[in-house]
């Protein structure tokens, strides 16, 4: 008897100690047993300034695929082999296709909050959006949301030279959070990318968040997860408006990554059925 032996491919996220608290292990691993494919997906904890270490291991080990998440997105960029046209006009990238020794980064985080906007029913064409963080995910929305025709698009944060980067880039308007109480601007959606969403996380944003105006808002989303208390949606609660967690995006942006890896085309509601763990 000949058994034939087939080969596990494993993947993995790459973050800091937040690595451990994604939800993308989980949730690709059952997909990718729904799929019938025999593999593993893994969190990896790299310390600062060890990224280029990191990448270089994972050539080493033959690693099918690699998630980049923060604090990493735009750090990794130097170490890897090309980059998609997406991912060079963003300056992110949260996926990594890997070929053999050659890598190649991608971004499918603007992509996947397309998508789930659109799944939300909510059009940005000729509507105003704020968008909160400087890192690589504000890059990939402030970018799709420029892409999807939004009339002006605000960016508010704490480091203005950062800010100014990416309005630069990516046109729009950069706001100082300081500016944010004087300003009454009308606002369509707004955008949390920060790492923050809970009162422990940061009493000052909380406050701010709690005394801002947003007149004329129809969604607001925060692409963090997993708060039990989350300020963003008390926020919406309370001015009575749709609200939506990281989850969707997530797995939207996982849909497309999917894709890059292994060639198939999984429906969404895969994703969200393994998120919820509804198999």
């Amino acid at each position: 008897i000949v058994l034939k032996v087939i080969p596990m491919k494993v993947f993995c996220i790459l973050s800091d100690e937040r690595a451990y608290h994604s939800k993308s292990p989980l949730m690709f691993t059952r997909v990718l047993k729904r799929m019938g494919i025999n593999g593993m997906y893994v969190p990896f904890k790299v310390e600062p300034g060890n990224i280029g270490q990191a990448i270089q291991g994972l050539r080493i080990l033959n690693i099918a695929g690699i998630n980049i998440t923060v604090p990493y997105k735009e750090a990794v960029i130097p170490y890897l082999d090309e980059l998609s046209e997406g991912a060079n006009i963003i300056g992110a990238i949260n996926t990594i296709v890997c070929n053999g020794e050659t890598f190649k980064g991608y971004n499918t985080n603007a992509v996947g909050i397309m998508d789930a906007l659109s799944n939300k029913g909510f059009d940005p064409e000729g509507k105003s959006a704020l968008v909160f963080g400087t890192g690589g995910a504000a890059r990939a929305v402030v970018f799709i949301l420029n892409w999807m025709r939004t009339n002006k698009v605000y960016v508010a944060g704490r480091n203005q030279e950062k800010i100014n980067e990416i309005v630069e880039r990516f046109g729009g308007e950069g706001l100082n959070l300081e500016e944010l109480s004087e300003r009454k601007n009308s606002i369509s959606i707004v955008v949390n990318t920060t790492a923050v969403s809970s009162d422990e996380e940061s009493p000052e944003m909380s406050e701010l968040i709690k005394n801002m105006s947003i007149s004329g808002c129809e969604l607001v989303m925060d692409l963090n997860y997993g708060r039990i208390q989350n300020f963003w949606k008390d926020m919406a609660r309370k001015n009575d408006i749709s609200f939506m967690d990281g989850l969707l995006p997530l797995a939207y942006q996982a849909r497309r990554t999917f894709a890059l890896w292994t060639k198939l085309q999984v429906p969404p509601e895969e994703f969200i059925k393994a998120l919820n763990g509804d198999f």
